[in-house]
């Protein structure tokens, strides 16, 4: 079902967004993954694929929307079209709030709501012609508020309410659209080093064949909020 499919995962040189484009490549699909800097987003190419034509590696910063139209137009030239879209690039910064700076408060806004707005804007139309599918990746920081999250809570808060909304007006296109909202995951989130001690966390390829596992589903359903967690404690 996937023969032919493209995506493009933002964020998608580390942590989750790494583990879902590995995922979704080692079922055939043609993967496109973006990150800030040069030589992570070569590192994730080579890691991705050994096959040139089937990944493709763009710089690109979510909160400059002219950087996301020109990602979404090297993936139509190299692939000729768009199917799947995750908006999966976030930052996370945890203060109290009056701890927290300007642009601490810009850079998660920018970066978790405004973000994946700009990811959207800039690929629905390709969307639109592919009837495709739009997921984006919050956090169950989006429905738990907690000590020192504030402006982590505020991005992911509206990154969900964004979503659902988003989901309501594309699907008179066919589009569908979704939110996945993980607990703890095994990254690099926050300068954290992932090692042994996070067996117990959710894995980036956990996410990947979540992430899978919606794509594969019937047409006619949709999954439009999944909240996923550890099956344990630590």
């Amino acid at each position: 079902m996937f023969e032919n499919k493209v995506a493009y995962i933002t964020g998608g040189t580390k942590g989750i967004g790494l583990g879902v484009a590995k995922i979704l490549a080692d079922q055939g699909i043609r993967v496109a993954v973006s990150g800030r800097k040069k030589e992570d987003v070569d590192k994730a190419v080579t890691h991705i694929s050994t096959d040139a034509s089937k990944v493709l590696g763009i710089v690109s910063n979510v909160r400059n929307y002219e950087d996301e139209e020109n990602a979404v137009a090297e993936i139509v030239k190299k692939f000729g079209q768009l199917d799947y879209v995750i908006a999966n690039a976030g930052v996370g910064i945890f203060k109290p709030v009056d701890e927290l700076s300007i642009d601490d408060w810009n850079s998660m806004i920018e970066t978790n709501l405004t973000g994946i707005f700009y990811t959207l804007k800039a690929s629905v139309e390709e969307l639109k012609k592919s009837k495709g599918y739009y997921i984006s990746i919050s956090s169950l920081a989006g429905t738990n508020f907690f000590e020192n999250g504030s402006g982590y809570n505020a991005s992911k808060f509206g990154a969900v309410g964004f979503t659902q909304a988003a989901m309501v007006d594309l699907r008179n296109y066919d589009i569908k659209v979704a939110t996945i909202m993980p607990g703890s995951v095994s990254t690099n989130f926050n300068g954290h080093v992932p090692s042994e001690s996070d067996a117990w966390k959710i894995q980036p390829e956990d996410l990947g064949n979540l992430v899978l596992d919606i794509l594969k589903m019937n047409p006619r359903s949709l999954p439009s909020k999944i909240e996923i967690r550890p099956a344990k404690t630590k």
